[in-house]
């Protein structure tokens, strides 16, 4: 992994570790949802979500489009998807710690 890398994967990780842009994510993982689900789903004002939703799409984690007036936010690809799911599994696997090396 290059340096550019390493500092592009990192800043993505960063975006995720504030925990409102990860709840974003996540609620977005079963299909795209409007700026108002989003706002009512996560119980904050819809001017942080729309705060937290700009970082999101520069840094590629959610996608925009438009339909009439509203606005929905999606994944934007399947790697985003599968890398949440797997860390989602993760966290709800039992913590064993016989297999530690």
């Amino acid at each position: 992994m290059t340096p550019d890398e390493s500092a592009q994967l990192s800043e993505l990780f960063r975006l995720l570790g504030e925990p409102n842009r990860l709840r974003l994510v996540a609620a977005c993982l079963d299909g795209a949802r409007s700026v108002g689900e989003l706002t009512e789903e996560l119980g904050i004002s819809q001017s942080l979500v729309s705060q937290h939703l700009r970082l999101l799409r520069a840094g590629r984690l959610l996608r925009q489009s438009r339909q009439g007036r509203n606005v929905y936010y999606a994944l934007p690809d399947c790697h985003v998807r599968v890398m949440l799911t797997n860390m989602m599994d993760h966290i709800l696997e039992p913590d064993d710690h016989s297999h530690e090396e």
